[in-house]
Order: structure tokens, then sequence, then C-alpha cells
């Protein structure tokens, strides 16, 4: 495997990570509004900063090949 094809596969995984944060999150509002818990110890907005910090590195890994890129096509 070649090291743009890790850094694809990564990137596709840390944004499924963040999306499946984002609903774990939401669920977990949803059931505090009741009255219930999900999450024993971490909040919501604890989960949110998860899928953030997934986010976070899903960009810096498309501005790394976006510079490869522009790299490779300049002379």
């Amino acid at each position: 495997m070649s090291f743009e094809r890790i850094v694809s596969v990564a990137s596709r995984l840390f944004f499924l990570g963040a999306f499946v944060f984002l609903g774990i999150a939401v669920i977990e509002k949803i059931a505090n509004a009741f009255g219930y818990t999900i999450l024993q110890k971490y909040g919501a907005t604890h989960v949110l900063e998860l899928a953030v910090v997934c986010l976070v590195f899903v960009i810096a890994m498309q501005l790394r090949e976006m510079r490869e890129e522009l790299k490779r096509r300049t002379p």
C-alpha cells in the first residue's frame, strides 16, 4: 500500500468516526432532555469535542494532499 492510499483511508475513517460521534452526541442530548443518559462517563459536549478533533485531522490530511498535488503540478 502506498502512503497516499493509507492517508486516504485514514481520512475516510476519521470522517466516518466524526459523524458517528456527532450522532452519539445528538442521541445523548435527546436522551438527557427526557431525563435519561446513555453515556455514563462522558457528556454530550465531550463527545462533540471528539467529533471536532476528528474533523480537524481530516482537514489537515486534506490540506496535505492538496499541497502534495500542487507540488506535483508545478514544473
